[in-house]
């Protein structure tokens, strides 16, 4: 009887563990079938990376000349052009004659002015000759003194603008701006002549004055050519000051750029798009800028994370700054996880996700199964 009892105990622990078994099959199969009935989607994935991330910002500006290697010339006084020696885009070194006006009228003062001088000159020393022997009161020969020295001032203003009569280039450099033509009339302060050293160029660029607080001299400036990104590269430069004013008509604050060695030559009133350093974070997640989804609300942003049996999900993001290439994520991500990139627009939540190599190869393997056999 108690052999009975061992031998019905066995056969229930062994019908037992066949139900268990189909079961767990039964579980499998249907959790094989669930994960096969997942959409597909073939999309590229890269890892959030942990790395240094640089901020920037952005900066519209022009090439101008520094201060101490541009020349704008003029005529000393009103006057007529009697030679123009160069023309626009000339070479000239320092010293060179530019333009040069009618000369009699500049001679003929400065002649005038010295006699003036030297009669001036007679006439005081007259004047104190006569108030030291007490002829003469000792308030003329003051006056006497004081012609004395306006009539000096007025002999080297006519030496000068005689001396200016022809200009001269200052600087060694290009000309870029003629405007002097022969035989016509000239004004004081009507400026004929630039010339500009080609090889000291700057960059101003300008900015608002809150993102104006956040660059310090010496930041490092990537800059290119336009007025948007993605123009033809020039090189970088660093920040050599940052205006203290605001400009009254633009309302933007003004940086000044130097550039040691441009990838070409720079043109004088060039528009440069300007990327500005202003802070590096060394510990910053990072992922790249096609990993980005708009979110569910206005201004928001998501990414898909793939899991390890490739399942994408939809994580809420907080971003901080971003380049052409990365976006700098503050919250949402740890670093390390697997992030759908481009193709990440047609992604939803759960669906599975291959990359375009792996589709193709499934593809490929898929179309060999089912061909038929050749008889």
């Amino acid at each position: 009887m108690r052999s009975t009892n061992r031998a019905v105990h066995r056969l229930a622990l062994s019908s037992c563990a066949l139900v268990l078994a189909a079961s767990a099959c039964k579980k499998a199969d249907t959790a094989a079938a669930a994960d096969s009935a997942k959409p597909v989607v073939a999309a590229s994935t890269a890892k959030a990376t942990i790395e240094p991330f640089t901020h920037t910002v952005s900066a519209i500006g022009t090439v101008v000349s520094r201060p101490d290697k541009y020349a704008a010339l003029s005529a000393p006084s009103p006057t007529r052009i009697s030679k123009v020696y160069v023309s626009a885009g000339q070479r000239v070194g320092a010293g060179a004659p530019l333009v040069e006006f009618e000369q009699v009228g500049f001679n003929a003062a400065a002649s005038a002015a010295e006699a003036a001088l030297t009669a001036t000159q007679r006439n005081y020393e007259r004047a104190k000759r006569l108030a030291d022997e007490g002829i003469l009161p000792r308030k003329d020969a003051e006056t006497a003194l004081a012609d004395l020295g306006k009539a000096r001032t007025d002999a080297v203003n006519a030496e000068r603008a005689k001396q200016l009569s022809v200009l001269r280039s200052p600087v060694s450099g290009v000309v870029t701006k003629m405007s002097a033509v022969l035989g016509a009339p000239a004004d004081a302060g009507q400026v004929l002549v630039e010339v500009a050293d080609p090889s000291a160029f700057d960059v101003v660029l300008s900015l608002g004055p809150t993102e104006a607080s956040a660059v310090h001299p010496g930041g490092r400036v990537a800059l290119g050519a336009g007025e948007k990104v993605g123009g033809e590269s020039l090189g970088e430069g660093r920040v050599a000051s940052v205006s203290a004013a605001v400009d009254s008509s633009s309302r933007s604050v003004a940086i000044r750029v130097t550039m040691t060695s441009p990838k070409r030559t720079l043109r004088l009133g060039e528009s440069v798009y300007g990327m500005i350093a202003v802070e590096t974070r060394p510990n910053a997640v990072v992922v790249p800028v096609e990993a980005l989804v708009p979110g569910d609300e206005p201004g928001s942003y998501k990414v898909f994370v793939v899991d390890a049996k490739g399942t994408a999900m939809a994580h809420d993001v907080k971003i901080g700054g971003r380049t052409e290439t990365k976006v700098e994520i503050l919250e949402g991500l740890a670093g390390g996880e697997i992030v759908v990139t481009h193709g990440a627009f047609a992604v939803v939540d759960s669906v599975k996700v291959v990359t375009p190599q792996a589709a193709k190869e499934a593809t490929k393997d898929t179309s060999v199964k089912a061909k038929p056999a050749t008889p």
